[in-house]
């Protein structure tokens, strides 16, 4: 099995997780990265307040998401980016969160996606002082690029998945997975409790 996976990274307008407003993604193809895409993403009513400390760090303000695709209008470009792929993300529990809740907040159904987190893949990966986004990619040799900015994230993310298996020397992400010791989660499907608001 190559290494194959999509990876993915979520703004999101405030503290709610369904306040998607920018995603990055980036399709991964026997160890080489074959396609990216990302757009900004009006969030879902009732979750579209953008907060002073999220504009901060990602500059993405309300006037910017006026025209964007709302999450309905862009979710089947999303899903039809990730396939069927395992999902890579930098704290992959808080973005296949926002691909949950933004979900459920807009009445739809998410896919069961499985993933897999790049922070727990550096953290077996590298001796650092601090496995943020921008210290772990500078591990794996991925530099220069700007945090928070969902698509370079993504590709940050992606670059070290690649790094990471090739210095264990596995053919995929499963096989990484095995080597360091972590997993490959299943997908978590909402349970009706989870899902009210």
């Amino acid at each position: 099995m190559p290494l194959d996976f999509t990876a993915i990274d979520f703004e999101t307008a405030n503290s709610s997780p369904a306040s998607a407003c920018s995603v990055g993604l980036v399709r991964v193809r026997d160890g080489q990265v074959v396609a990216t895409a990302g757009w900004l993403i009006r969030p879902p009513a009732g979750h579209d307040e953008f907060q002073e400390w999220n504009t901060r760090i990602h500059g993405i303000r309300a006037q910017d998401v006026l025209t964007a695709a709302s999450w309905v209008d862009q979710f089947d470009r999303l899903c039809a980016f990730a396939g069927a792929d395992v999902l890579v993300a930098h704290n992959a529990g808080f973005d296949l969160n926002v691909l949950r809740r933004a979900s459920e907040a807009t009445g739809g159904d998410c896919p069961p996606y499985r993933s897999l987190c790049s922070l727990q893949v550096a953290r077996k990966t590298y001796e650092l002082d601090s496995y943020r986004l921008p210290k772990a990619a500078e591990a794996a040799g991925f530099t220069g690029f700007s945090h928070h900015d969902a698509l370079a994230d993504a590709l940050a993310c992606a670059h070290i998945v690649i790094d990471a298996a090739r210095r264990v020397d596995a053919s995929d992400l499963f096989e990484l997975a095995d080597s360091l010791s972590i997993r490959v989660t299943d997908p978590v499907v909402a349970t009706p409790e989870r899902a009210v608001a």
